[in-house]
């Protein structure tokens, strides 16, 4: 994509938006013609006055006269108003329309994005892209660049009508104009920066408010209520200053360009009194000239505003195409389509880094049997969530070979990978949704009767009805209404109706009261049965029930085997197992 340069408007960028206009074409040249069409009857009316009055006024002084040339103003008066309320229907259509087409396809675009672009975008500043940043572009459309063409051909045709009239006057009414398009530049130039100023305000606002809101335990607990409201203010401060900084040059421009139209107009009328017998002025040249002037610098006025305005909707548009064209996309050219794991997983001198060169799995390799159920272990940053991670291809990893039953997991569908793969986390995510929504994601192919079916098998079924209205029960966002054992013991439940063949159970355990855990263990054991499971666990007394162990140090397996065989030797597991054992003991 081309850059946008400050000398003028992206052309290719320009040609990009209007190919959003393909599919409403219809919408899109009846915008056109009526803007035309509006065009050429905006000098009717002062051609009919000036007329009526030269005609019918001064000459004949014919009452008959008089009233049919008004009964034709007014006719033309309703018409142009219908013309204008069908125009401003069918651009505000075209311009919505495309807003939605494009913020379906952005949504689209980023639920298909890795988990690295969402690692170093803020949440705020993509809602500012898919909300603010596309609905500015509904401008464009409704005021920006049919409208504007419609203005340039209206100032064609006044001026050239102006000039068939009385050349002379003409000249006297265009004399400003040099004026005008001289203040007209400045103000674009101004009004130009501080609307980017805005626009950067507003998505630091977005994201500074998302962030904050959702942390907002966090804020709390540490007494950071005034620090962070400082912080606002200081941003919203800044927002304040670039909206008042273009109120202001608004506030300059239009009394100039009022000035600049009035001297127009107080020369036309001293000319007509110094000179109107000589050039033959009459008093409908001098109503005319008048309503042009009027008409005319109303035009270019708005034309600057309507500039900015398509300005503002190309800066908004490059950044939106700025997020459609980040290829961050994991790859979906695998065709495989994955059921079951049936021999076994093997990462093969596997390594990865979220940052270039800051690798934290290095060469690893191992092999997971079918069926069996395998514990990672190790101190936080040592790389057992990035095992994870890569199994789910939320991360492509650098090198290496990660195989299911032989085949490299990339050569397999996504989406099959992924559904036959249920993982629950320690940090458990529900929707402001039901229970029962938040268990099936919306997925109009699991019943109600499958998911009592499931709840029952892992023993949940009377816990679910011990909340208020059961499945039904309303889940506040980010399921802040329920403990966090609860909402753990939902995720179970969300990951076992899919009956997935690979289990992933990452920490679960590691901050819930001991009934909880109870649940849990159970409800892990049942979901075991049969599937390939890895369990991540740093309270390692939940874990005596896998047949394998794997100790990560430094993005590193140092250790494997199972839990006798670790303890019966003098390795890291040992150690701490028996560290763990006596903290617990302690408290």
């Amino acid at each position: 994509m081309a850059a946008q340069t400050n000398k003028g408007l992206n052309l290719s960028l320009i040609k990009r938006i209007l190919s959003y206009t393909a599919p409403y074409k219809a919408l899109f040249y009846g915008a056109v013609l009526i803007t035309l069409l509006l065009s050429a009857l905006a000098v009717v009316r002062p051609l009919l006055i000036s007329t009526a009055l030269n005609d019918f006024v001064v000459k004949e002084r014919s009452l008959t006269g008089l009233n049919k040339i008004c009964l034709l103003i007014f006719g033309f008066l309703i018409l142009e108003a219908l013309c204008q309320i069908v125009n401003i229907r069918v651009t505000n259509l075209l311009g919505q329309n495309i807003v939605r087409d494009l913020r379906n396809q952005v949504y689209k675009h980023i639920l298909h994005l890795k988990n690295t672009y969402f690692d170093t975008t803020p949440v705020g500043t993509l809602v500012t892209r898919a909300i603010s940043d596309i609905e500015s572009l509904s401008d464009v459309f409704a005021q920006g660049f049919i409208v504007i063409s419609g203005d340039v051909v209206m100032l064609i045709i006044f001026i050239v009508v102006m000039f068939v009239k009385n050349w002379i006057l003409a000249l006297l009414a265009l004399s400003t104009i040099p004026l005008l398009f001289f203040a007209t530049a400045l103000f674009k130039r101004g009004v130009k920066k501080s609307f980017t100023q805005v626009r950067n305000a507003v998505a630091a606002l977005n994201t500074f408010t998302q962030e904050h809101l959702t942390g907002m335990r966090l804020v709390q607990l540490f007494n950071r209520e005034e620090k962070e409201l400082e912080k606002f203010r200081l941003i919203n401060r800044q927002h304040r200053t670039a909206n008042i900084k273009s109120i202001l040059y608004y506030s300059i421009f239009f009394p100039v360009v009022e000035i600049l139209s009035s001297f127009s107009i107080a020369l036309i009328i001293w000319f007509a009194g110094v000179k109107g017998h000589a050039y033959q002025i009459n008093l409908g040249d001098i109503t005319f000239f008048v309503m042009m002037i009027n008409m005319l610098f109303r035009p270019i006025r708005m034309l600057a505003d309507r500039l900015n305005t398509l300005q503002m909707g190309i800066v908004s548009a490059e950044r939106v195409f700025k997020v459609l064209d980040t290829n961050e996309h994991i790859s979906r050219e695998g065709k495989i389509k994955f059921e079951a794991v049936k021999q076994g997983i093997e990462f093969k001198k596997v390594s990865f880094a979220y940052k270039a060169d800051q690798y934290v799995l290095n060469n690893v390799s191992f092999t997971i049997k079918a069926g069996q159920t395998v514990a990672l272990v190790g101190a936080t940053g040592a790389g057992k969530s990035t095992i994870i991670n890569l199994l789910s291809r939320f991360y492509e990893y650098n090198s290496g070979q990660i195989l299911i039953d032989g085949t490299e997991i990339r050569d397999f569908e996504l989406e099959s990978l992924r559904k036959n793969t249920g993982v629950v986390l320690q940090d458990v995510y529900l929707f402001n949704d039901t229970i029962f929504n938040n268990i099936t994601l919306n997925n109009p192919d699991i019943k109600m009767e499958q998911v009592i079916h499931a709840t029952k098998e892992i023993g949940l079924y009377d816990y679910i009805l011990s909340l208020p209205d059961g499945f039904n029960y309303q889940v506040t966002e980010r399921g802040q209404s329920l403990s966090s054992g609860q909402r753990q013991l939902i995720a179970f439940i969300r990951a076992y109706v899919y009956q997935p063949s690979i289990f992933i159970l990452d920490e679960a355990t590691a901050t819930i009261d001991t009934r909880t855990e109870q649940l849990i263990q159970l409800a892990v054991d049942k979901i075991s049965e049969g599937r390939t499971s890895i369990i991540i666990a740093h309270r390692l007394s939940t874990i005596k029930h896998v047949d394998k162990i794997m100790v990560f140090d430094k993005g590193e397996v140092i250790e494997q085997g199972s839990i006798k065989e670790l303890l019966e030797s003098d390795s890291r597991f040992k150690k701490l197992y028996e560290l763990q054992n006596k903290s617990e003991v302690l408290n």
